[in-house]
């Protein structure tokens, strides 16, 4: 999860994740340029977080908890 240390959004959808039991890596695109850049060519240029980065190289922008688990179902999926 690409994230900001001041964004409301992103402490919600953690704790969210947290408490389904989602795994996920979190990514302060503040303190890593590189990941900014991923952001803005998810985002048409901007720097909306928080920005999930999917191994199938997909993304999600602010989505909901049901949104990803969703998602992880289609990637799980996919993979069996």
């Amino acid at each position: 999860m690409f994230s900001t240390p001041w964004c409301g959004y992103c402490h919600r959808l953690k704790s969210q994740l947290d408490r389904e039991g989602i795994e996920f890596e979190i990514v302060d695109i503040e303190q890593h340029p590189e990941a900014a850049k991923t952001v803005e060519e998810a985002n048409g240029g901007n720097q909306t977080v928080p920005t999930l980065l999917y191994p199938d190289g997909s993304t999600q922008t602010n989505p909901s908890v049901a949104q990803v688990k969703e998602k992880l179902a289609t990637l799980t999926a996919t993979c069996a």
